[in-house]
Formats: C-alpha cells, sequence, structure tokens
C-alpha cells in the first residue's frame, strides 16, 4: 500500500529513491559527493528526505516546459 505524502512528510532513502526512479546507493552517493543540493534530514544516523524538497528537486531539473505564456 501507497503511503500519502504531503510537503513536510520524512521518507526513507528507500522511499526517496523509488519516487525519483534511482537505487537507494545513487542518494547516498549524491550525498557524499555533493553532486546535486538536495537536502538530507539526518535523524540519528538515518537519512530522511522532505517529499517537499523531492517535488522541487524534481521541478527544478524539468526540461521543455511548455510556455505558460503561450496557452491560447
Amino acid at each position: 500500500m501507497m503511503r500519502k505524502f504531503n510537503e513536510d512528510s520524512l521518507l526513507t532513502r528507500q522511499e526517496a529513491a523509488d519516487y525519483l526512479g534511482v537505487k537507494e546507493i545513487t542518494l547516498a552517493l549524491w550525498k557524499s559527493t555533493n553532486r546535486y543540493k538536495l537536502p538530507v534530514v539526518k535523524v540519528g544516523r538515518l537519512a530522511k528526505y522532505r517529499y517537499g524538497d523531492l517535488l522541487k528537486f524534481v521541478e527544478k531539473r524539468t526540461v521543455n516546459k511548455p510556455d505558460a505564456s503561450n496557452d491560447n
């Protein structure tokens, strides 16, 4: 059963990876190499990802967006 998320929901690394369509290790590598500025919330030794940050991450990397000013 899929969990419902709001923008403040904290996702596990596995949930975040599933949402982005990447492997868990990819997120770990992005964090350790600073490849992307995807914020991570540390809860003890666990890495959590805020759902709202994932939405912003995807939006920022979306290319060929339709131009809203050309909607007739």
